[in-house]
């Protein structure tokens, strides 16, 4: 058992990633938002057993849309968690700052943090995700109210981005994460950002290094056993031509778009998405060996190939690769829905190890 030395709170939760992330650090949650009614089935499924309190009288802490959220009601917290939506800002008159930000769901986040500020109850660290395009979006200008309104309301911050592939599941995803700490209660200048995981599970602080000490992956790490795998996930004739077809035209116009197809050896394969559910395109498993068209990833290895540890049929391989550190997660919506859960959710071992990291140097 991981001794409970902190608090948070779970914006944006989703299904939890960042909730299974800190719980593994030490963390208890105190309050969550999610306002997709199907990620709320699964969050509850998962958590309810180790976060009681938050679902207890009807949900008091588990809200749903975070504008009917009143930050009065909230629990005193030391870190706030979000992996916000990325929305335009109006940057009113270049304020930068905190007036900037209102109108957006960011704009949400740092009014509970402000409220915990003006009755004498800062948060101490903030853990903030979303997409590399952050750092262009608005031509920058959205970065920079962002980072302004954090030294507005007095925390000190450190931005990067990470990349799954370098924490031991197969998936070259890129996501830009931003820790920030209020100065006043935490004195450090710096944080220091992990940049992966080598083979026996230690911390790679040296960026320039990453990609010859991490943990070496393969895409079969996350397969459940290939006899057990329904007929159904493999695409039909019809649409493995129409993909072949698109990304042939695609090529001819100077485009990059089409299918992206991996073997069992590829150590890792692209980013899934929450339209993984359509066409499975930008992660197809090559399956010609067998005489066959190529496969989608079944849910359970989709959630597999974000760190969720899913049992599902089993493993193809024995692999130590396998997030068995992780809590065991349950599936319990449809595959779209699952799919759709799965490739909005952040990387749990990448925010697994960031969570460690701040318990160590922050807190």
């Amino acid at each position: 058992m991981v001794k409970r030395t902190f608090t948070f709170i779970d914006l944006f939760a989703g299904i939890g990633g960042f909730h299974q992330a800190m719980h593994a650090a030490g963390g208890n949650c105190v309050f969550a938002s999610e306002w997709n009614e199907h990620a709320r089935n699964s969050y509850k499924a998962n958590y309810e057993s180790i976060s009681p309190e938050i679902f207890a009288n009807d949900d008091k802490f588990f809200a749903g849309d975070i504008n009917n959220v009143d930050p009065d009601e909230i629990p005193a917290f030391d870190v706030c968690c979000a992996g916000f939506p990325c929305q335009p800002f109006s940057i009113a008159g270049h304020r930068l700052g905190f007036e900037d930000t209102r109108g957006t769901l960011f704009f949400n986040i740092v009014n509970i943090v402000k409220a915990k500020i003006e009755v004498g109850r800062p948060p101490k660290v903030l853990l903030l995700e979303n997409v590399k395009g952050l750092k262009n979006h608005q031509r920058g200008e959205t970065l920079k109210v962002i980072l302004a309104t954090l030294e507005e309301l007095g925390y000190k911050y450190k931005i990067e981005v990470l990349n799954a592939k370098y924490f031991g599941v197969p998936q070259n995803r890129e996501r830009l994460f931003i820790v920030a700490w209020y100065k006043d209660l935490i004195k450090a200048e710096t944080f220091n950002f992990p940049y992966g995981i080598d083979s026996k599970g230690k911390t790679i602080f040296d960026k320039d290094k990453v990609a010859e000490l991490a943990r070496t992956t393969h895409v079969s790490d996350i397969f459940e056993p290939k006899s057990t795998i329904d007929s159904s996930f493999t695409i039909s004739d019809r649409m493995w031509a129409g993909h072949q077809v698109r990304k042939e035209r695609n090529r001819q116009n100077g485009k990059g778009f089409g299918y992206s197809l991996f073997t069992d050896d590829s150590v890792y394969c692209s980013t899934i998405s929450a339209r993984y559910w359509k066409d499975g395109s930008e992660i197809l498993i090559d399956q010609s060996a067998l005489g066959l068209n190529p496969r989608r990833l079944t849910p359970v290895e989709a959630g597999r190939l974000q760190g969720y540890n899913i049992e599902g049929a089993g493993w193809e391989n024995d692999t130590s690769n396998k997030p068995i550190e992780q809590m065991p997660y349950n599936i319990v919506v449809s595959k779209k829905e699952a799919y759709q859960q799965f490739g909005n959710s952040v990387a749990v071992p990448v925010v697994k190890r960031i969570a460690l990291e701040i318990t160590k140097q922050l807190l």
